[in-house]
Order: structure tokens, then C-alpha cells, then sequence
């Protein structure tokens, strides 16, 4: 199909422009105009994905913005992927947020009149399709300065959905993370400059021609801090847990891609083309990703919020993908870039079954829960499902991932030496943390005795609206975990050539 990623760009906005057309006739429907634009992109992109598995690579070129910067999208086996991934986490929340954000709503703006209540609910669905244009746009770009451009659609697109969907400290917290992603962001441009004026172009695939030159280490450092920000490494960790623990729970994954993405962008602009030079920057990189994996698990442990829980560890989580980027192994870029996508689905079910607890309860502190499994069972099992992709278990795809990306870091740690094995063990034992904070909270939420508070109230599971696309999700990952090789090849068909 001529056009097709174009066509894959388009179609979120389009379903934007749509819901807003339609956002005073269309009432609460508009929800699911926004959900059919989503469903009908990532079917483009499923086929799509049928060309890339049988070893095409699809790229469009179209118009000169400016003079050597070109608008030109690329997928590849490294790009489809995980643009396959994030769009179906996008679909599924989307689907999630028609009845959450309704509820949202009421609970926020319940004074209002009916009128001014459905023009927030449509004010939110015109606002979420511009992640997915986000997202597509980073993750196809062939041009530094149209992924800087994306960068900056998701960063003002968090803004405005926490800034004009709620209450005060979440206008404060989306300043917060509006200061901390333009400055990443202008640290990422100014590293293309360098780029430019050393290679004569922003093209990615000419970044290889800056290998050896004198200002390549900067570049890769820059490059690097601006990355590290998106991704709450050490020290660049401040924001994620108040905007992670405040912004509107239906979009959690959401954010967990857009920080989690920045490993997919080290990748493509550092790592493939400028592997050697990147090398003196692998252990110290492993070093911070220990660091914060142990660091973001002990803060995880030590909250009783559940939101706050299920923000602070996402902090450990991302950590595992650096530490596999780190190892500069093809074993552990693939299962890094695996453990990426195999987290983010994670996340979405684990955070979107805690936002289930709290539209159903009205209660974040975990110690005022306990014994929900007997009222919500299906919300339970997801909870249980959360724990176990987080955690590496058997056989979602978090395990297959962490297998490979483990394999790859004691690949790089044996010859090491010492401190080279320390990190790589030190990793493997850090998945007991993830194991502790997840079935901990599962056990004081949802199991032994029923709060007596809770005993009269009509708790049950919510709508199919908003567990079935988290059941969608979870099954996903399971057939990637029992199916790895579909993945696998493709991530290996790039990584490993270059």
C-alpha cells in the first residue's frame, strides 16, 4: 500500500480531528471514535509487520522541511516491533479510558452541568491521540530533528492531559515534567547540531560517519544525558515518581513508553552506529542502571500508596533495559530492547489494575485494603498477572527477555573481570526486589481477611471496557514469551548486522 507509514502517522490525528467535530453530538461515543482510529492503525501496522517478518525493510521519503532536514520514515525490524507493541498498548488504554474517564469526570467535576462534564471526558479523547502520533513519529523517523519534534509532541502532550484534567498538584506536577522534557529534549538537539556540523547531515543512518572524530564523545554524552532523563536513571530520577504517581491512571502505560522509549532511541542514534565509541560508556552505564534497579526497588518498598507503588517502580523497571544496553552484546541490546517492550506491557496491566482498585474503592493507601480478591477476582488475577511480567516469570515474555538479556550481560561481565561479574549478578538478584514489592502489595491488597470497611460496599469488578483490554495485553505477552523467535529475529536482523 503506497504511503502506508504515512497513512500509520495520520490516522490518530485524523481520529482526533473527529472526536472534536464530533465532541458535542457524539456525547460519551467519542471515546470510541478515538478507540476505531487506534484499532485501524495498528491493523496497518499488523500489516505492515507481514512484509518486515519476511525480510523487507519499508521506508517513505517525502518532502524537505529545510534545508538537509527530511521527513522520512523507516520500518525496519527494530522499529516495527516495537511500534507494534506501543500501539497496541495505546488501543488497549484508549478502550480502558471510555469508562475510566467517565467516572473520572463525575468525580472531579460532578458540580458541573452535564454539558461542561462531556466537554472534559471529549477534551481528554481529543488530547490522547496525539500520543500514538507521538510515538510513531520518534519511533519511524530517519531525521534527528523530526524525532526531537515527536519527543516534544509527547512531552506537551503529558502537559496539557495533566494540566487541564485535574486538580492543583497535578498542574504543579505537569510543570514539573514539562521543565525536565524540554530540557532533555533541547539537550537532544543540541547534540544533533554537533552532529551536523561534523557529518553535513541530521539523517540517522549518517550518524556512523561521526565515528572516531574528536567531538564523538560528547555527542554520545549528550545524547546520553538527554536519554538518561527520559528514562529516570540516576540521578535524573526526581520527576518520575510524583508525575508518574499523579497524571491520570488510564494513560500509565502510556508514560511508561514515552520514558521507556528513550532505550529504542539510544539504540538507533548511538549504539548501532557508533558502537566502538560507545564502548567506554558501557560499564558506567551498567554501573547506574545497578544503582537505580536497587535504588527505585527499596523506594517502591517503602511506599503505601498504591499509585505511588506502582510509579516509583517504574524507576527499577526501565533499569533492567539500560543495564542489557549497557553489555554492548547483541544478547544484550535484543533483550534489552525485549525486556523493554515486556515491561511496558507489564506496567499497563499493573498500573491499570491499581487504577481499577481506586475507581472501585475510592481508597490509594494500601493499608486500608485487603481481602478484594472475594468482591473482584477478575481484578485480582490481573493484579497476580502484573506481578509475575514484572517480575521475569514464566511464560510471559519478561522472562524470555530477561533470559537473553542476562545471557548477554555475563557474556560481557565474565571477561570483565570482578567488577563486571558484581554488576551482572548483582542484576540477577535485584529481580528478587521487583518479586518482593509486587506480590507483597498483591497480598495486603487483595488477599487474607476483608477490611471490615469494605464489607457493606457494592464492590465489584468493573466494566469489559476496562479488564478486557488489560486481558488482551497480558495474553500478548504470553504468546511472545512462549513464541519468542517472532520477535527475536526481527530485533537480530538489526542489532546483530551492524
Amino acid at each position: 500500500m503506497p504511503g502506508v507509514l504515512l497513512q500509520i502517522l495520520l490516522t490518530p490525528l485524523v481520529g482526533a480531528v473527529l472526536t472534536f467535530l464530533f465532541r458535542r453530538r457524539g456525547g460519551h461515543l467519542v471515546g470510541w471514535i478515538t478507540s476505531a482510529a487506534l484499532v485501524y492503525t495498528t491493523a496497518l501496522v499488523t500489516m505492515v509487520g507481514v512484509d518486515v517478518a519476511g525480510g523487507a525493510v519499508v521506508a517513505e521519503d517525502y518532502l524537505v522541511i529545510a534545508p538537509d532536514i527530511r521527513f522520512g520514515l523507516l520500518a525496519d525490524g527494530l522499529s516495527l516491533p516495537t511500534l507494534a507493541v506501543v500501539l497496541l498498548l495505546c488501543t488497549a488504554l484508549t478502550i480502558y479510558s471510555i469508562r475510566y474517564v467517565e467516572h473520572r469526570v463525575e468525580v472531579l467535576y460532578g458540580d458541573l452541568s452535564r454539558e461542561q462534564q462531556t466537554s472534559y471526558y471529549a477534551r481528554f479523547f481529543c488530547l490522547v491521540p496525539l500520543f500514538p502520533v507521538g510515538f510513531i513519529g520518534t519511533i519511524l523517523s530517519t531525521n534527528l530533528v523530526s524525532v526531537y519534534f515527536f519527543m516534544e509532541v509527547l512531552t506537551l502532550t503529558l502537559f496539557f492531559l495533566m494540566a487541564f484534567f485535574g486538580y492543583r498538584e497535578r498542574v504543579r506536577v505537569a510543570f514539573i515534567s514539562l521543565s525536565w522534557g524540554i530540557i532533555g529534549a533541547l539537550l537532544f538537539l543540541v547534540a544533533a547540531l554537533i552532529v551536523y556540523s561534523q557529518t553535513g547531515s541530521l539523517e540517522i543512518s549518517d550518524i556512523g560517519a561521526m565515528a572516531g572524530t574528536p567531538l564523538v564523545t560528547l555527542t554520545i554524552g549528550l545524547f546520553l544525558i538527554s536519554l538518561m532523563m527520559k528514562l529516570a536513571v540516576l540521578p535524573f530520577h526526581v520527576w518520575m515518581p510524583s508525575v508518574h504517581a499523579e497524571h491520570p491512571t488510564c494513560i500509565a502505560g502510556l508514560l511508561a513508553v514515552y520514558a521507556n522509549l528513550a532505550v529504542y532511541i539510544l539504540i538507533r542514534v548511538t549504539v548501532i552506529p557508533l558502537t566502538e565509541d560507545f564502548a567506554a560508556f558501557g560499564t558506567p552505564l551498567m554501573l547506574a542502571a545497578l544503582v537505580t534497579m536497587v535504588y527505585g526497588s527499596l523506594l517502591t518498598l517503602a511506599q503505601t500508596d498504591i499509585k505511588r507503588l506502582a510509579a516509583c517502580s517504574t524507576i527499577s523497571q526501565i533499569a533492567y533495559s539500560v543495564l542489557g544496553l549497557g553489555a554492548l552484546t547483541a544478547a544484550g541490546l535484543e533483550g534489552g530492547m525485549f525486556f523493554f517492550l515486556s515491561h511496558v506491557m507489564g506496567k499497563t496491566v499493573f498500573f491499570s489494575t491499581a487504577g481499577i482498585v481506586v475507581y472501585t474503592t475510592g481508597v490509594r493507601d494500601m493499608r486500608k485494603m485487603g481481602g478484594l480478591a472475594r468482591k473482584m477476582p477478575i481484578t485480582a488475577g490481573l493484579w497476580v498477572a502484573g506481578c509475575m511480567m514484572l517480575s521475569g516469570f514464566p511464560p510471559f515474555s519478561s522472562f524470555t527477555a530477561e533470559w537473553v538479556m542476562f545471557t548477554g550481560i555475563f557474556e560481557r561481565g565474565v571477561p570483565s573481570g570482578p567488577l563486571g561479574i558484581a554488576i551482572a549478578v548483582g542484576g540477577l538478584l535485584a529481580i528478587l526486589l521487583t518479586v518482593a514489592y509486587t506480590f507483597g502489595a498483591a497480598r495486603q491488597i487483595f488477599f487474607g481477611p476483608l477490611n471490615p470497611a469494605f464489607e457493606d460496599k457494592q464492590l465489584k469488578d468493573p466494566k469489559w471496557t476496562m479488564t478486557v483490554p488489560l486481558m488482551v495485553v497480558a495474553t500478548v505477552s504470553l504468546v511472545m514469551g512462549l513464541y519468542p523467535r517472532v520477535v527475536m529475529d526481527l530485533l537480530h536482523s538489526v542489532i546483530a548486522a551492524n
